[in-house]
């Protein structure tokens, strides 16, 4: 997965938005993060088939596991971030699931739908988080003028 300049360049950027995660973010967005960075390490290590036409079926698993993941956080939390990254996670579900279906999606585009959703989960991860560290900035302001 990682041999294409492309594929490298995505995983930096994961990793230094999953790092910015577990620097400034709260419990909601760490556990969100570990959560996207042990999918991804297990997706990297499973290997089921490089053709998008075939089933992957433990990256579906894998993506069912993260997608429970945010919507369960999301359900115990108020976090928006959440429900945009369980809503970006659940298009490559449904992408794993058209090709598990045989109802043969081109794979240029299953593969298009796969990376801009993964782009989709880590923009809304990294804004979550910049919220997040954002509001504890301001109420320890606010705090520290009482």
């Amino acid at each position: 997965m990682l041999e294409t300049i492309y594929s490298q360049a995505v995983a930096a950027v994961a990793l230094l938005v999953i790092a910015f995660v577990f620097l400034k973010g709260d419990e909601p967005e760490r556990i969100g993060g570990a959560a996207y960075a042990l999918v991804f390490l297990a997706t990297l290590m499973i290997r089921d088939g490089s053709s998008f036409s075939l089933p992957r079926w433990g990256a579906l698993g894998m993506d069912l596991v993260l997608l429970a993941v945010f919507v369960g956080l999301g359900w115990h939390t108020r976090r928006a971030w959440l429900m945009w990254a369980a809503g970006f996670q659940a298009l490559i579900v449904t992408g794993h699931i058209l090709v598990a279906a045989n109802l043969r999606p081109p794979a240029d585009a299953f593969a298009t739908v796969n990376n801009m959703a993964n782009y989709g989960v880590l923009i809304a991860m990294a804004v979550g988080t910049f919220w997040a560290w954002q509001e504890r900035k301001a109420a320890s302001m606010s705090a520290g003028e009482i």
